[in-house]
C-alpha cells in the first residue's frame, strides 16, 4: 500500500490539471500521446487514466473525467485482463487486432478529442483527427508485425512480442507524463518507423497475391 500511495503521489502532478495555465501545446501533446496509446493497448491507457482519476485525486483534464466512472474502470479492467492473454497466443492476436481495427482508431480519436473538452470545437476536431491517425498508424503497424510473426511455428517470439508491446506501452505513458518533449520527439521516430513496416507489409502482400506469368507458370 505505501509503494502505490508513492506511485499515485508522483503520477498526481503529471495530469493534475486543476489551477494551471495550460497551453494549447501541452494540450496537443496529450492527446498525441493518448492517440499513440489507444493503437497499442487501449484498455490499459483507460483503465490507467480512470484509476488515477477516481483514487489517485487527480483531475483529468477536458472530458476525460468519464474514465473515472466506476463502470469504465471495470469494464475496462476485464478488457485489459482479456486483451493481455489473448495478444499473447498466436493467431488470437491477429483475430483480436482485426475485430480492434474498429474500436481502436475510433477510441484514439474521441479520447484525444476529451482532452480538448474545454476548447472549441474546431480544437476537438483537429485532436480527433490527430488521435485517429495516431491510432490507426500504430494498431496496423502492430497487427501487421504480428501477423507477420505468426506464421513462424514457434510461439516464443509470439509472447516475447506481446510483453515488448507491454513494455513500449508503460514506458510510453511514463515518458509522455514525465518528458513530454522527448516523447514527441520518440513519437516521430516511431511513426515514420511505423510507416515503413505498414509499406512494406503491404508490398510483401502485393507480391504474394500478384498472379505469376503464364509464362513463368509453364
Amino acid at each position: 500500500m505505501e509503494e502505490l500511495s508513492t506511485l499515485l503521489t508522483n503520477v498526481q502532478p503529471m495530469l493534475d490539471w486543476r489551477d494551471l495555465p495550460v497551453d494549447m501545446a501541452s494540450l496537443a501533446a496529450l492527446a498525441a500521446g493518448l492517440g499513440w496509446a489507444s493503437g497499442l493497448r487501449l484498455y490499459a491507457l483507460v483503465f490507467v487514466l480512470g484509476a488515477v482519476g477516481r483514487f489517485g485525486g487527480v483531475q483529468l483534464p477536458g472530458e476525460l473525467d468519464v474514465l473515472t466512472h466506476p463502470l469504465v474502470l471495470g469494464l475496462s479492467g476485464l478488457m485489459l485482463l482479456a486483451e493481455f492473454f489473448a495478444d499473447k497466443l498466436p493467431w488470437l492476436d491477429s483475430v483480436w487486432d482485426a475485430v480492434h481495427t474498429f474500436i481502436r482508431i475510433p477510441a484514439g480519436a474521441a479520447l484525444a478529442a476529451a482532452v480538448m473538452g474545454d476548447q472549441s470545437g474546431s480544437a476537438q476536431m483537429l485532436a480527433a483527427l490527430l488521435g485517429g491517425s495516431l491510432a490507426a498508424g500504430t494498431h496496423f503497424a502492430k497487427a501487421g508485425a504480428r501477423a507477420a510473426i505468426n506464421t513462424s511455428p514457434e510461439p516464443v517470439s509470439n509472447v516475447v512480442t506481446s510483453f515488448g508491446e507491454d513494455a513500449l506501452f508503460a514506458g510510453g505513458v511514463w515518458t509522455l507524463f514525465n518528458y513530454p518533449l522527448a516523447f514527441l520527439a520518440a513519437l516521430v521516430v516511431f511513426m515514420v518507423l511505423a510507416l515503413w513496416l505498414i509499406v512494406s507489409l503491404w508490398r510483401f502482400v502485393r507480391r504474394l497475391l500478384r498472379p505469376k506469368p503464364r509464362g513463368a507458370a509453364a
